[in-house]
């Protein structure tokens, strides 16, 4: 266990949440850098005067732009609106390469949706004190992604989700138990993770306009209002919540893999070669821990100009040693690279699953979405 670490209780866990800030408007801007510091929104039909904004930049929303505002009510707003069609095939993609940086941090990662994640560092004491970890986190999406992101680091799941609402865009905040009464009860009820709108004004009615106010109510009567959950709140905003992070929660992991961006861009072939050799090994160690194999192997090739290719190789047997995905990830090299220099290589096995559940696939958006919709928001 991780008692004597700075940093690290004698009994407890560390917990980090991950949330990527105003996620699809932040790919839009590291894609095409000429967006940043403009008033950006993403929305569902920008031809349409009936379009709904799904996310905005920070410019945007200083502007009084929100999610779920039409698109004529958030131009009236902000004139110079920039607006975007959602690509979600791309969002996927950057999700897919976040979560494989988290997984260089922490044994258990917990997706939580496409853009936030739990993961449990109580064992990650190696490389450091939590808020060094968290730091280390932030700079990885930023170099190799240039995307923001904010941190919550607590002893458990809902307290770091909260403490990752902080501070935003790019904050880091700690929440101990200690700090809930000054920090956390003093806000809004509607501000509480687990508390949607619907929610809010069924405890509203009820003077409940504080998650103090929540913390002081009688439990009987949350109950009465909101049955097993109204208990289940105020035992959360207690600072209590004994839920582990659990990676199995998303049922599947599609894909698992390794990047790496190099301290200086590499033209050199066998320089490569030895770079995908050290993913392949990373790669297999990865699907050895989740006792997975996969029948696809993917290539990601970024050059000193930030343009990022990804080429994949669909085979005919699912594999699961270095051997074979070096050997692919090497054929997909030789006819891929045009000789430029390279910032980041990344080598990523698709369609993982379990061994021992090969025929239970299911697809961790779909999964997500699902959710998403018997979500009270």
């Amino acid at each position: 266990m991780s008692s004597n670490h700075p940093g690290y209780p004698k009994n407890g866990r560390v917990i980090l949440h991950v949330d990527m800030n105003s996620f699809y408007a932040s790919v839009e801007i590291a894609d095409d850098p000429s967006l940043k510091g403009k008033p950006l929104a993403i929305a569902g039909n920008p031809d349409e005067r009936k379009g709904i904004i799904v996310t905005s930049s920070y410019e945007a929303r200083k502007k009084g732009v929100k999610t779920t505002m039409t698109l004529w009510e958030a131009k009236k707003l902000c004139p110079q609106l920039i607006v975007r069609r959602p690509k979600h095939e791309r969002y996927r993609e950057v999700s897919g390469e976040i979560f494989r940086i988290l997984e260089d941090y922490a044994t258990f990662v917990e997706p939580v949706s496409i853009d936030e994640a739990f993961l449990d560092i109580t064992d990650s004491y190696d490389l450091g004190h939590p808020v060094e970890i968290a730091e280390a986190i932030q700079q990885h999406i930023a170099n190799d992604l240039s995307l923001p992101c904010s941190i919550g680091i607590a002893p458990n799941k809902f307290l770091a989700k909260m403490a990752s609402d902080m501070k935003k865009p790019n904050g880091i905040t700690i929440l101990r138990k200690r700090d809930i009464v000054a920090k956390l009860w003093p806000l809004p009820i509607e501000e509480m993770y687990g508390i949607g709108r619907k929610t809010a004004a069924k405890l509203n009615k009820y003077d409940i306009f504080t998650i103090e106010d929540l913390v002081e109510s009688d439990t009987v009567l949350l109950k009465g209002i909101l049955g097993i959950n109204g208990e289940r709140l105020k035992t959360r905003a207690l600072g209590e919540d004994p839920r582990p992070v659990d990676p199995e929660k998303a049922a599947s992991f599609k894909s698992i893999g390794s990047s790496q961006t190099f301290p200086h861009d590499i033209v050199d072939y066998d320089e490569l070669r030895g770079q995908l050799r050290y993913l392949a090994d990373k790669v297999e160690k990865r699907l050895k821990r989740k006792k997975a194999v996969g029948d696809s192997v993917q290539l990601t090739i970024r050059y000193n100009d930030r343009k990022t290719i990804t080429r994949r190789i669909k085979l005919k047997d699912y594999i699961e040693t270095a051997d074979e995905l070096f050997a692919y990830a090497e054929q997909l090299l030789e006819q891929h690279w045009n000789s430029e220099p390279v910032r980041l290589l990344g080598v990523t096995i698709q369609n993982a699953v379990k061994k021992e559940g090969m025929t239970y696939q299911l697809d961790l958006f779909q999964y997500l979405n699902e959710r998403e919709k018997q979500e009270d928001q």
